[in-house]
């Protein structure tokens, strides 16, 4: 009997572990390159900000391309767990080509003529049409498989998703120890392991769409572009500003945050392990996420994600004393500070959608939350920071004044925090909080 059918007889005795594996690999393959490939453009190949601006971007591009039209694949026409194991394998073959990038130009005359800027802002681009949508797509798997097995996902979601962090951390440190924060095998530690989660997601249990119906059905429903009737809903199109609002202050921690401690003087224990000490960012959502139910529970989702755009704030502050007699206290605060930052917002605004949405089209309204924050806030964070950074914070001895490039961010977030906690409103309810709809 294969472990399928062992998970689908026995109630799913073995589901909550098998669900952790995936977190975690999920995680695992975007951290093992995610924080440290701005170290790897900017110090490993010399490029400028504005051309790792461009790379980076390609994160956001593929967020406003792909998370919906994939959602709306496994809502009508694919199961979701084999779609989620196909995108897995291509983005882990699309990053081995990174180390290769030399081979494919001695190859290929088109490729010889572009040069290797151009070519791996291309490259890159591919594996982020597969691997972002994976992302809103591996939380509709876990809701799914949750609700067929009637478990509560508000309580056993967050203790789930935590091992991805877990999973995040431990790329991080692979990629520290193994020296490969400023080289290319950052990518195949990535694209490795990448390719078994993909063969891994095809042994968990069937996701199949929503079962067909004689009813007859729309141009716009036979597409899943009826999910973009949300934006119809005045609360649910405010949550998606913001939530786009805030996707552009997430990026600006993943861009530079590494690039920003591999600038302290070369030798200390701040440059020479800046990504260990990153992660204790990550250490900190592990904890966060386990408080997540408490929180929602006895402050309800607005004050909950309003913490979240609060903590963005304190972020940046400390990351900007971050040069200061106590730099080092006021780093550790700020990667401490980011768990409720990341968590709060992201975690708890996966739920309001799950909590707020048709389950017909649940998928493809996660994809638009994923499109909002890593799409078109990612962009606009990405492009704007990259041209801000170069045009005001750069010195004339081609340092970066980081001090004030994290001050300038804490404001924006202070902006976004006071402008969320006006106009957003959202009762408190135990039932919506408490009882994810099956």
């Amino acid at each position: 009997m294969s472990l399928i059918d062992v998970t689908n007889t026995s109630g799913g005795s073995n589901l909550k572990i098998r669900l952790i594996l995936m977190s975690f690999l999920q995680f695992f393959v975007w951290g093992a390159w995610l924080t440290t490939i701005g170290t790897y453009c900017t110090e490993g190949k010399g490029w400028t900000f504005g051309q790792f601006g461009a790379i980076f971007s390609t994160l956001a591009l593929s967020s406003i391309l792909m998370p919906s039209i994939i959602g709306i694949i496994a809502d009508k026409w694919m199961r979701a767990e084999r779609l989620y194991g196909l995108l897995h394998i291509s983005y882990g073959l699309i990053l081995l080509l990174v180390p290769n990038l030399a081979w494919l130009q001695s190859e290929s005359t088109f490729l010889s003529k572009m040069p290797e800027y151009d070519l791996l802002y291309w490259v890159i681009f591919a594996g982020m049409i597969c691997y972002m949508p994976t992302i809103s797509l591996s939380n509709s798997v876990s809701y799914r498989i949750l609700n067929m097995f009637k478990r509560d996902v508000v309580k056993e979601f967050p203790p789930i998703r935590v091992f991805g962090t877990v999973g995040f951390i431990l790329a991080m440190w692979t990629t520290n120890l193994s020296g490969s924060k400023d080289n290319s095998m950052q990518f195949v530690i990535a694209g490795s392991m990448a390719i078994l989660l993909g063969f891994y997601a095809f042994t968990l249990p069937a996701c199949p769409p929503e079962a067909k119906t004689t009813k007859k059905k729309s141009f716009n429903e036979i597409l899943g572009l009826d999910a973009f009737k949300l934006f119809g809903n005045y609360q649910t199109a405010l949550f998606f500003i913001f939530s786009m609002l805030l996707g552009a202050a997430l990026q600006l921690s993943n861009m530079y945050g590494d690039a920003y401690l591999s600038s302290f003087p070369k030798g200390t224990g701040v440059e020479k392990y800046s990504t260990i000490i990153y992660s204790i960012s990550q250490f900190s959502e592990t904890i966060f996420i386990l408080t997540i139910p408490f929180f929602l529970k006895k402050f309800g989702m607005k004050k909950v994600m309003l913490f979240a755009l609060l903590a963005w704030v304190l972020r940046y502050g400390f990351f900007a004393l971050g040069e200061t007699s106590f730099g080092s206290a006021f780093i550790v605060l700020s990667c401490i500070v980011y768990g409720m930052a990341f968590d709060f917002f992201l975690i708890s605004g996966s739920m309001y959608i799950e909590t707020t949405t048709d389950s017909k089209i649940r998928s493809s309204a996660q994809g638009l939350f994923i499109m909002m924050t890593n799409g078109f806030g990612a962009f606009f964070g990405t492009v704007a920071s990259s041209k801000i950074i170069e045009a005001y914070f750069l010195l004339p001895d081609g340092k970066t004044n980081w001090s004030g490039a994290w001050s300038l961010f804490a404001v924006y977030c202070l902006v976004v925090a006071v402008l969320f906690g006006v106009m957003f409103k959202h009762k408190h309810s135990g039932v919506n909080v408490e009882n994810i709809s099956h």
